[in-house]
């Protein structure tokens, strides 16, 4: 099934791609955000093998090789698992996320080094301004967070 692009807000984006093979007879959906700004960046960069049917969604939104930052909640397939797939499509990206995921994970997966703000630093993507929010166990995992758009 393809990825779907939405605006779900003013432009707030969704790449939502149903996965009915994951849990049948249920069907999974897992969704991305790509964030739109001088410095856009994807928020969840899905699963690797994914990799095409999302950027393919994502690249009506964002210019894949303008992306700047690279960002998701927690280490999981479904979260990161195609975040070197995101940095080589993207020559200018650098991963942004907490210092735990960043120290146990990131620094030995990613391709290139990532960034881990200390709690309360704002990233400036020009035009929208996040902070990446450490909540461990939250959804689950000590390396979880969020970003908040100011």
């Amino acid at each position: 099934m393809e990825a779907k692009a939405d605006e779900i807000g003013d432009s707030i984006f969704r790449i939502s791609k149903c996965m009915p093979d994951v849990l049948p007879p249920e069907e999974l959906t897992y969704n991305q955000f790509p964030i739109p700004a001088d410095e856009p960046m994807p928020f969840h960069c899905g699963h690797r093998k994914q990799f095409s049917n999302v950027s393919t969604a994502v690249a009506k939104i964002l210019p894949l090789d303008k992306l700047r930052w690279i960002s998701f909640g927690h280490l999981e397939a479904d979260e990161c698992g195609a975040m070197n797939e995101w940095l080589a499509a993207s020559p200018l990206a650098e991963v942004v996320h907490g210092v735990v995921g960043c120290r146990v994970s990131i620094n030995a997966m990613a391709d290139r080094a990532p960034r881990a703000p200390s709690g309360g630093d704002i990233l400036d993507l020009g035009g929208k301004r996040i902070q990446f929010i450490d909540t461990p166990h939250v959804p689950h995992g000590r390396d979880a967070g969020v970003i908040f758009e100011e």
